[in-house]
């Protein structure tokens, strides 16, 4: 491997210890000189000081500045003092701020602060550090940011102006924010009123739906300016060239905790100030040649889909909802019937359709693991991120104790698809009917028919239509028609950040 040339290296304080301090083009590193070394002291980074090296890569570093003597600073208010020691022989310093990678996927912001023995080579030294900043292109500077302050605990303002804005301002990062109002109101305002240009990257606070709101905005006015019909399930999605990126601030928050690790706010800023980014898979749900919607992490029918449905009804419990309809779906019990046409991934050869015809208690397609913390292996642990493929999961009609065992499996380490009633296939496209439905037509009742049977079914549930179809979630949205046609596609944006999608 061959050596990186020195940018700059001078011999500078850090809590009264002399340290040898380097700057590389790819790292910022410091290290004990040997009369340093031979010391014990106290204090340090992170509390306690030990001999050694220390080193930063240059594309984990927030920001550097110049730090005044006794002075407040302007992002977290904590005092900068120097010990009078260090005033008398460095009396100038600059303050670094980084990526501290933590445990379980957890970053935080932290400083160390150098001091110097003249204001120049202060100066330099913040210039060359700043200049290898600027070098690094895949950072934002400008971010539209939507703010859903309905969603999850109602905390995604309070969440986005204590611990998410002050580090987008270290960053030098500039924002534009917008409060969502309605549901939907960020869809229609990047569809329509958004001037994209500016920005280079749209960020939502919130959970799982806010998400979804911005990737329908951005992909449907990216593909009606592209002249793509979104209703052919044939067309190529056209790429994206903004990033998203999501500040977790929902009642779930899957799309977050399965692409970073963790749910957590600070992490996922960090994670958009440096930079990062990840690819996603995107499907594209229709309907008799009629888009429906785009899904990036879960479709769910049956068991997900009732879950769903009951839970809109409950919205007024908040998070709660979710427990209480979730068991009172499995004490219902229902089982649907239907047929499930598949084109499995083969990599050797094109596959061809494959057929299933049973009674279902549950079909999901993930195109991602759908982990959370709850579940912390998700729906389908071995779902790859950008494939160009999904997992499709479907569990037969069982008993409710088999199905409590398969559901029980999903929060622990257990194989959840090792059941008899429980098999998986990896698809890049797949269809479904229900069994009432010959054709996809038969949906589309005359209104007077719609109602005449339905009375019919609320007085008379033993004929077995009360429960004819289910609905299927999408990504945490209830579907109109239950008879649908899903082909996936790898990364619609030119790049995705979660976090950044990110």
């Amino acid at each position: 491997m061959e050596k990186q040339p020195k940018l700059l290296s001078s011999q500078l304080l850090l809590k009264n210890r002399l340290f040898e301090v380097t700057l590389q083009r790819a790292t910022l590193s410091w290290k004990d000189t040997p009369a340093a070394g031979r010391r014990r002291a106290s204090g340090g980074i992170n509390g306690t000081l030990k001999v050694g090296s220390y080193c930063v890569p240059v594309s984990e570093i927030i920001a550097v500045r110049e730090t005044e003597v006794d002075s407040r600073t302007k992002d977290d208010g904590r005092w900068q003092k120097m010990s009078q020691a260090s005033a008398g022989t460095h009396p100038f310093a600059f303050t670094v701020s980084y990526v501290d990678r933590g445990s379980r996927h957890r970053w935080r912001c932290s400083d160390v602060t150098f001091h110097c023995p003249d204001g120049a080579l202060c100066h330099q030294w913040v210039q060359t550090i700043k200049e290898q900043l600027l070098l690094l292109t895949n950072r934002p500077k400008h971010l539209l940011v939507y703010i859903n302050p309905f969603g999850g605990k109602q905390q995604g303002k309070r969440i986005y102006e204590q611990k998410v804005a002050p580090l987008f301002s270290r960053a030098s990062i500039s924002t534009d924010v917008i409060v969502t109002e309605r549901a939907n109101h960020a869809r229609d305002h990047l569809r329509t009123d958004a001037d994209l240009k500016k920005y280079d990257g749209v960020v939502c606070v919130g959970g799982d739906g806010m998400f979804s709101e911005v990737i329908h905005g951005l992909i449907s006015r990216t593909q009606r300016e592209a002249g793509v019909d979104e209703n052919c399930p044939e067309e190529k999605l056209v790429p994206c060239d903004l990033r998203i990126g999501i500040i977790p601030a929902g009642s779930t928050d899957c799309i977050c905790y399965a692409t970073v690790g963790v749910n957590d706010p600070i992490t996922s800023a960090l994670h958009i100030i440096v930079g990062d980014s990840q690819a996603l898979d995107v499907c594209s749900v229709h309907h008799n040649s009629t888009f429906l919607r785009y899904s990036v992490s879960l479709l769910g029918y049956g068991f997900y889909g009732d879950v769903l449905t009951d839970s809109e009804r409950k919205r007024w419990m908040g998070p709660a909802r979710y427990d209480i309809s979730g068991l009172k779906t499995f004490l219902t019990h229902n089982y649907y019937e239907g047929t499930v046409s598949f084109l499995p991934n083969l990599s050797c050869r094109y596959g061809r359709w494959q057929v299933i015809r049973s009674k279902f208690l549950a079909i999901n397609a993930a195109s991602m693991s759908c982990a959370c913390p709850r579940s912390p292996k998700g729906l389908s642990p071995a779902a790859h991120l950008a494939d160009g493929t999904a997992d499709l999961i479907l569990v037969r009609k069982c008993s409710r104790l088999d199905f409590l065992r398969h559901l029980l499996r999903h929060t622990s380490k257990d194989d959840q698809f090792d059941l008899a009633f429980v098999e998986v296939h990896r698809v890049r496209r797949f269809r479904f009917t229900p069994k009432h439905c010959e054709s996809d037509s038969e949906l589309d009742l005359k209104e007077s028919g719609k109602k005449l049977f339905s009375h019919i079914c609320r007085d008379h549930p033993a004929c077995g239509c009360a429960t004819v179809n289910s609905n299927w979630n999408c990504d945490g949205e209830i579907l109109q028609h239950a008879a649908i046609e899903v082909r996936y596609v790898t990364n619609p944006w030119a790049g995705a950040q979660i976090s950044w999608l990110l």
